[in-house]
């Protein structure tokens, strides 16, 4: 790996989070999403990840976000590896003036990406369902808890980046759909039941050799984990237009996350949340092409139609549960 001279405001976050002396430490600039700058940074005593909150995130429309959010994703991976210890990185120091988290540095060679593994073919339904009853766990340790909620007064920021760029931007591109869009919307934040992760995404997902890892819990909120639940599985029927020769194990794993989270459920009535995550997802599908933050592999105009036209069917006629979204798009697929 070829160093690289760090930002000088990445170094200051951690002399002031007492994790790096007068001296400088090399580093290297880490792939990752569109919200945040993060780095490896190989200090004398083995390297870790900082993670720096961008105040405006990286795609082409205006999309700001306040850097404090890194302040709720340390909690959250508190709560989290509480919950399942090691379902998140450790957290070693969080510099809260520059929107700075210094973490456990996972190395790729026994901890590979989920999306990089789904990318290559590898739909592996075992894992999707350990994704499932991690995730279920967590969500059930804080609903059990909910003292959990004054921790995380996050509702603006939880609108800001996930449902006015996911939902409300998608309503102004299909008028027609706004309603049912809008309607989701209220349904998210009507129903406020435990810790949400906010980007349960293949790319913020580690395959460790001891379960998945959750990253990236920079949504985090209490409210409605129907979100988390229908925010993944999005992902999955997406990755059918990424790697087509992968359908049916991507399919495959669908139906293992979406039965081993149902199961899981504790806190209500199993059908309910099912209900309210069938609604939604068709609203998610839809934004990861015509909302603020497009997935990067749907490029032809053929392949983000069948997602439109899937979508479009599915808000006019809500299913109640799972499979039926399933099952419309293995229909769509196969026309």
């Amino acid at each position: 790996m070829s160093a690289e001279k760090p930002p000088p405001d990445i170094l200051a976050a951690l002399r002031r989070m007492r994790l790096l002396g007068e001296s400088d430490a090399p580093g290297k600039r880490l792939t990752g999403g569109v919200s945040s700058d993060i780095w490896r940074i190989d200090l004398p005593g083995g390297p870790i990840c900082v993670k720096r909150a961008l105040a405006k995130l990286r795609v082409a429309a205006d999309w700001q976000a306040p850097v404090e959010r890194n302040r709720y994703e340390a909690a959250w991976m508190h709560r989290a590896n509480a919950a399942i210890p090691g379902s998140a990185p450790a957290l070693l120091g969080q510099d809260e003036a520059s929107g700075a988290l210094a973490m456990q540095f996972l190395p790729p060679s026994d901890h590979p990406l989920w999306k990089a593994q789904l990318r290559d073919g590898n739909a592996d339904p075992l894992f999707a369902a350990h994704v499932a009853s991690s995730l279920v766990r967590i969500h059930a340790a804080t609903a059990a808890d909910p003292t959990t909620a004054a921790e995380f007064p996050t509702d603006r920021i939880f609108f800001d980046i996930r449902l006015e760029p996911y939902l409300i931007a998608t309503a102004r591109t299909h008028p027609a759909l706004a309603p049912a869009l809008q309607a989701l919307v209220a349904q998210t934040q009507a129903h406020k039941r435990a810790l949400v992760h906010g980007d349960v995404s293949p790319k913020n997902i580690l395959a460790g050799p001891n379960g998945p890892v959750f990253l990236d819990a920079e949504c985090a909120w209490w409210g409605d984990p129907a979100f988390d639940l229908a925010f993944c599985l999005n992902h999955l029927l997406l990755k059918c237009l990424w790697t087509p020769a992968a359908t049916a194990g991507f399919l495959a794993c669908f139906d293992a996350l979406s039965a081993a989270y149902v199961y899981g459920i504790a806190w209500e009535p199993p059908q309910h949340l099912e209900a309210r995550a069938a609604r939604l997802l068709p609203g998610l599908f839809l934004a990861r092409v015509d909302g603020k933050s497009p997935v990067e592999y749907i490029t032809q105009e053929s392949d983000k139609d069948h997602v439109r036209r899937t979508a479009t069917a599915l808000l006019r006629d809500p299913p109640h549960r799972l499979a039926d979204i399933r099952q419309a798009w293995s229909k769509e697929l196969t026309a």
